[in-house]
């Protein structure tokens, strides 16, 4: 029993160090992330079999076009009554064999517009996973970019708590010495322990925000891999004219819009189509006798072929097919307004975005400088108390400064990327 528990912890030992999410942590550039979510994100996969359905619909559709053909093997037993056809009357005699292949076209109007409607469909799928595709990069950057801003809050959070904890000593010091009231040592103490709640307030957010990010990037529960900081790698921003250029040349949403025209279009035709004769051809070939050979008891040849050709002409349907067409002409109508729509939209939201990126990045100079001043501030503040020039009440809030400005400084590097995500999500450039 002994051997068979050491045998299974060592097992489990080398099972443990062979398993690279215990043993090697995965660090994923943004390139390598988005890479990961095109393959494991539920939406976009989704989208894609709605392609691949589409694709198979059109793949019919344009069968149904062309000759069908089918072989038919039949034997019909009639009771015999000394007649040549047996009881049943319509029947050709006892034994009928039915042994011949079939070859059928329907030449209606009817397919040719399905068909055309079919190819808009595909169209408009694929336009739908192209706006999939999109909307996973922007969520993408949401999710990755907020692991690596909660990283950075950590690490302001453990600078701030460093800064009061020194600030807490210099207190200690000054009371031992008699220069300094224990009410700033309380206050120093308590600016501390808010410190300390920051730190295990950003360790959570961190845990979170790797979560968020696991689910989109892993096809299991993956928790152990790390992202790479790149925040302060600024993307350039483009010309507006650019952008508006590439965004209404590559826009999905105006893709779907039109598909969806185009298919309203074929199905005003296929409406249309019910008006029209609907000619259609059989060609049969093989044997339709009764015996199963190729000559009867007379030496008569059983193998021969029919060709049959018709056509369905509409009289009269109640109104049915008028109500169609009407029917497919208002939803026509709708996907005008829509297109007009989407139009509107993606200028404003192309403003929008770019009106956004342009501050982002003017204010990080100034974000930086702000940051640059409150280092200085709480310098001279902490040197000035030690002098007895300042109150730590002052002290205290040049941290409490000091801190936003860090955590303000890396908003506003989120900020800026996030904004050109928005961007490159309308464009596709990414």
């Amino acid at each position: 029993m002994r051997l068979f528990a050491l045998t299974l912890c060592v097992a489990l030992g080398l099972f443990a160090q062979q398993t690279p999410n215990s043993a090697h942590p995965v660090t994923l550039t943004f390139t390598q992330a988005l890479a990961r979510a095109r393959q494991y994100g539920i939406d976009l996969q989704t989208a894609n079999i709605a392609a691949l359905l589409a694709r198979e619909d059109r793949i019919q559709a344009k069968a149904a076009l062309l000759p069908q053909t089918q072989q038919v093997d039949e034997f019909i037993y009639t009771q015999p009554n000394d007649t040549l056809s047996g009881i049943f009357v319509p029947n050709d005699g006892p034994h009928v064999y039915y042994v011949y292949a079939q070859a059928h076209e329907d030449l209606s109007f009817v397919h040719r517009a399905e068909y055309h409607r079919a190819q808009a469909a595909e169209a408009l799928a694929q336009a739908k996973a192209d706006l999939a595709a999109r909307g996973l990069f922007g969520t993408l950057a949401q999710d990755y970019y907020g692991l690596v801003i909660a990283e950075r809050k950590l690490a302001n959070a453990g600078q701030t708590l460093r800064d009061a904890q020194a600030f807490q000593d210099i207190t200690e010091k000054l009371e031992k010495g008699g220069e300094s009231a224990h009410a700033d040592v309380i206050k120093a103490q308590l600016q501390t322990q808010q410190r300390e709640r920051d730190v295990s307030d950003a360790r959570l957010a961190i845990e979170k925000a790797r979560l968020t990010l696991a689910v989109l990037i892993f096809p299991d529960f993956q928790q152990n891999f790390g992202v790479t900081d790149d925040l302060d790698q600024m993307p350039p921003l483009e010309s507006l004219d650019q952008v508006r250029e590439q965004a209404q040349a590559k826009s999905p949403e105006l893709r779907i819009a039109q598909a969806g025209i185009r298919q309203e279009k074929a199905d005003i035709s296929a409406a249309r189509a019910a008006y029209l004769p609907a000619p259609f051809m059989d060609y049969y070939y093989g044997i339709q006798a009764n015996q199963l050979a190729l000559y009867n008891h007379l030496h008569e040849n059983n193998l021969g072929s029919v060709f049959d050709v018709g056509v369905n002409i509409p009289l009269w349907t109640w109104g049915a097919t008028q109500s169609k067409v009407r029917q497919a002409q208002l939803r026509e109508q709708q996907a005008n307004l829509e297109l007009s729509l989407t139009q509107r939209q993606l200028l404003a939201d192309l403003n929008a975005f770019y009106a956004e990126a342009q501050l982002a990045r003017s204010q990080l100079d100034s974000l930086r400088s702000s940051l640059t001043l409150a280092t200085e501030s709480l310098r001279l503040t902490v040197l000035r108390y030690q002098g007895g020039e300042a109150t730590a009440l002052e002290v205290v809030d040049a941290q409490n400064t000091l801190a936003a400005a860090r955590d303000a400084l890396d908003n506003g590097y989120l900020r800026y990327r996030v904004a050109i995500a928005n961007l490159q999500s309308l464009t596709g450039n990414f």
